[in-house]
């Protein structure tokens, strides 16, 4: 396949944001949390018990019990972590809730006894506790937890007020894996929970086979250093994206990198999850289209960059439930005009890289962006990513969204994006996929 090169400046999805609400169960409970629906706030909450819920949600717990499940778990985007808050303070604990709704699902206790109860019933990903928590304090409940065999494992966050070093010393005198010092920004929030969530993520792939391994460390090692990268200005060295890449390429040659997809279903950084499926099905797809070497090296690289730019996208806009409003969409589609400026400042990232970061979003009948090319003018490694970005993206399971049966995604790629999608690729790809049995 010749790497026909169109030079364009500059890229997201602004399609598949449902505006079904995000429900959340709890089994022993019975009762449901509704975070957001589209562009509006939810129902008012009210207190019910020990934890924050919304009017007329009762359910009964074995519905309960079968909708947890089914929220929790989905095809090809793993689990919604689930986050439990223990805070005698209700306006903290709807302020906590509206910052982490649209990333995961969130249980809210106003006491230590209770929770206790409830954590049992649901048992936390992460679990956050102020100090301020009655019966007792935060301290005494997170030692207590630790004395619990059943509950012992939940990884515990802090949020105290005062000086920081008699926090950490409190701390780790209770076995917590980390702390907030009040007030705290919703950055250093998410950062908390996103790093614990993460480890253990990252904790699995030890047990893999050598180059599975490699391929997962390796990449997430790199993702996590271009934002540092960026934001000094500094050029990105390729060659370390590139040899980040060599493992990946050499489980899909040797059909054995189902593991790495599986791999990422759960990691809390959903922009490396999906550019590390995506690294993984372009350069699938074009093994299967006679692509080896460096050449099928580059597509996994321009893969793993392809969205690099997201970076600078606000945390709000980039994970917004509902349908973006045309400012909004400005913004989150400037995320390609930030990929290429920072590409095209690295003089040794290839053209097919930034070609695929440019022109993944453009579409055939030219209604794409940022340029609106059309037919002839879009490249062919620019027709592939665009598949496999929207096959991705559809199959991906975020909190505003169930993960869609790659067979329905196919089909709705087929039938609904004719005018969008190269055809001839999306065939090659479905049998790919087949063959692929992923």
């Amino acid at each position: 396949m010749n790497f026909r090169e169109h030079t364009t400046k500059s890229d997201e999805r602004e399609g598949w944001r449902g505006n079904e609400p995000i429900v959340t169960f709890y089994p022993a409970i019975g009762s449901a949390i509704m975070h957001r629906q589209g562009n509006r706030p939810a129902a008012r909450s009210r207190q019910v018990g020990f934890f924050v819920t919304r009017r007329n949600s009762h359910i009964s717990a074995e519905r309960a019990q079968k909708t947890k499940k089914e929220s929790s778990n989905g095809a090809g985007g793993g689990k919604i972590a689930l986050v439990a808050v223990v805070d005698p303070s209700a306006a903290r604990l709807a302020q906590i809730d509206d910052a982490l709704a649209t990333l995961y699902r969130v249980q809210s206790y106003t006491d230590a006894t209770l929770a206790l109860l409830g954590l049992k019933a649901a048992r936390p990903d992460v679990l956050l506790i102020d100090d301020s928590v009655t019966p007792g304090d935060g301290y005494g409940f997170a030692a207590s937890l630790r004395q619990n065999k059943a509950l012992s494992g939940i990884p515990i966050v802090m949020v105290a007020r005062g000086d920081e070093d008699l926090v950490r010393v409190s701390c780790r005198a209770v076995g917590a894996e980390d702390w907030l010092i009040k007030p705290y920004r919703r950055s250093r929030l998410l950062q908390c929970i996103s790093t614990i969530l993460n480890k253990k993520v990252e904790e699995k792939w030890d047990a893999l086979p050598e180059i599975q391994k490699k391929a997962l460390k390796g990449t997430v090692d790199v993702f996590n250093t271009i934002s540092d990268v960026i934001a000094t200005g500094e050029p990105l060295p390729f060659g370390t994206v590139a040899d980040a890449c060599t493992p990946l390429v050499e489980a899909i040659n040797n059909n054995d990198f189902k593991s790495i997809l599986n791999g990422v279903k759960n990691h809390d950084n959903y922009s490396f999850a999906h550019s590390m499926r995506v690294a993984t099905l372009l350069s699938l797809f074009g093994h299967a289209a006679g692509i080896h070497g460096k050449d099928q090296q580059i597509l996994a690289s321009g893969g793993l960059l392809h969205d690099v730019g997201k970076t600078a996208i606000p945390l709000d806009v980039l994970n917004k439930p509902g349908r973006l409003d045309d400012a909004e969409l400005a913004v989150m589609r400037s995320h390609v005009t930030h990929t290429i400026t920072y590409l095209e400042a690295c003089p040794d990232v290839p053209k097919p890289v930034t070609i695929i970061a440019s022109q993944h979003h453009e579409k055939i009948d030219g209604t794409g962006y940022p340029n609106q090319l059309k037919g002839s003018q879009l490249n062919e490694l620019a027709r592939m990513a665009a598949i496999v970005d929207v096959f991705s993206a559809l199959t991906d399971r975020r909190v505003y969204k169930p993960a869609m049966d790659p067979e329905v995604a196919l089909n709705l790629m087929s039938e609904q994006m004719k005018n969008h999608l190269d055809q001839h690729f999306l065939g090659q790809f479905k049998v790919m996929l087949l063959d692929a049995v992923l």
